[in-house]
């Protein structure tokens, strides 16, 4: 017998996405996919993992990044919250730069446009 862990009151944001995001993490290893899953419903929930954490250069809490470690390599989710009653899905990829742990200036301004695209979509939206 299926049961719900969803309380008749509680609410699950929907989640988009935004570029490629999807598709690049159908991608990553079946055991990223999964807690990265279990991340995103998290948020979707109005809750941040663990695994979560502000994302630097984006002000505040509202644009967070989801790192896995993975047979030593790292897999990145972004998804940002700014918007209310929405979780955007903006960017999924695998960190393959050999030194240091900043996320590369590319992916960086691929972040920057892609929130541009979700507050966008999300103001089409609202009216």
């Amino acid at each position: 017998m299926y049961t719900s862990i969803l309380t008749d009151d509680e609410q699950v944001k929907p989640l988009r996405w935004v570029g490629s995001a999807q598709r690049d993490l159908r991608g990553f290893p079946k055991q990223v996919r999964r807690d990265v899953g279990y991340a995103l419903f998290a948020a979707q929930k109005g809750f941040t993992d663990p695994a979560a954490t502000p994302l630097r250069g984006f002000g505040g809490r509202s644009v967070m990044e989801i790192v896995m470690p993975f047979d030593g390599n790292a897999w990145r989710t972004v998804y940002t919250v700014r918007f209310q009653g929405v979780v955007y899905v903006l960017h999924a990829f695998q960190k393959k730069a050999k030194a240091g742990i900043a996320t590369p200036k590319s992916e960086i301004d691929l972040i920057h446009r892609r929130l541009a695209a979700a507050e966008r979509h999300y103001k089409e939206g609202q009216g």
